[in-house]
């Protein structure tokens, strides 16, 4: 059967991505607005009347009008802030638990991750469940991301900027003041009971991220060492299809040593490593921000809530 999709917010950064990776399936139909109705709530009603499912790609406050715009008439995926700790939402982290996968298929109302808290929360769930990390931990992450996150103003803002221009804005890092929109979700889902110490920074390249979670010995629960972090990671996602485990200090994946946040562009594959000795660890996930960290994981969703393979139309 054809599943008809609405995509509200179909002209921004994610409702583009998203677009691209549905318009060839045959068995989804995409409904769409026409420009000059974009802001209209009945034309958008109305699609939502067609909708088997509706996926939000708005600012959070219009995600919040676009559900009640919805009423129940048809199931809805948000990928907006706006839903991802709230009552009544599924967070559609399909790994972030066995049951998880299971749970987004049967939901009406599902949220889509942020892209920061996925490479956060898989690092560091599987540890807090297994005993090794304290809820209490005091934790820091550290991430880069491609521009393309910021949305299509930065975008525009890079791809205008001349060489100059781009050496300054080589790493900018930002969310200084500590309150980063991101915090909540990391804390609930990972299991934490305060939210991690958390400096984003944004990259002059167009997409891909990594996030860097680092570890002291001392923080790890009943004397557990390095071995015991990666085999509890390794042993999460053991039956994940998008989610590879690399083994301890594997360099394979380092080019002259170095980490490139572009490694996993353009698939929806998040690749963690684990790096340092038994006095210092480093957990490192990378992924395409735009694929695994936002698109890609709608696409994900979007396969698990109409009942087909997780992988299809995915890299």
């Amino acid at each position: 059967m054809t599943a008809k999709v609405f995509i509200d917010g179909q002209a921004g950064t994610t409702g583009i991505e998203i677009s691209e990776r549905l318009r060839q399936r045959p068995d989804i139909e995409l409904l769409s607005v026409a420009e000059a109705e974009r802001k209209d709530p009945m034309a958008r009603a109305r699609l939502f009347d067609q909708a088997d499912i509706g996926i939000l790609c708005l600012p959070d406050d219009a995600a919040r009008e676009a559900v009640a715009l919805a009423k129940g008439r048809c199931r809805l995926l948000d990928a907006s802030t706006a839903h991802r700790t709230a009552d009544g939402w599924v967070y559609g982290l399909p790994e972030l638990t066995p049951n998880q996968a299971g749970a987004i298929a049967a939901a009406d109302r599902v949220s889509n991750p942020g892209c920061y808290p996925q490479g956060f929360i898989l690092c560091i769930r599987p540890l807090i469940e297994t005993g090794l990390l304290s809820p209490q931990a005091n934790l820091a992450l550290h991430a880069i991301s491609g521009y393309s996150g910021g949305g299509r103003q930065m975008i525009e803002a890079y791809e205008a900027a001349d060489s100059g221009q781009l050496d300054l804005w080589g790493t900018r890092p930002y969310a200084l003041d500590l309150r980063h929109k991101h915090l909540p979700e990391m804390q609930r889902y990972s299991g934490l009971a305060a939210p991690p110490l958390f400096s984003p920074t944004v990259g002059a390249f167009r997409k891909g991220m990594i996030t860097l979670v680092p570890l002291f010995a001392e923080q790890l629960e009943g004397g557990a060492q390095a071995a015991d972090v990666a085999d509890a990671i390794a042993r999460a996602y053991c039956n994940t299809p998008f989610v590879d485990v690399l083994p301890f200090g594997d360099c394979d994946s380092l080019d002259s040593g170095y980490l490139s946040p572009c490694g996993c562009n353009g698939t929806n594959r998040m690749e963690i490593s684990l790096f340092g000795d038994e006095q210092q660890l480093l957990l490192a996930a990378r992924y395409d921000n735009l694929g695994k960290g936002a698109a890609g994981a709608a696409v994900q969703n979007l396969n698990l809530m109409l009942g087909c393979k997780e992988t299809r139309g995915l890299a």
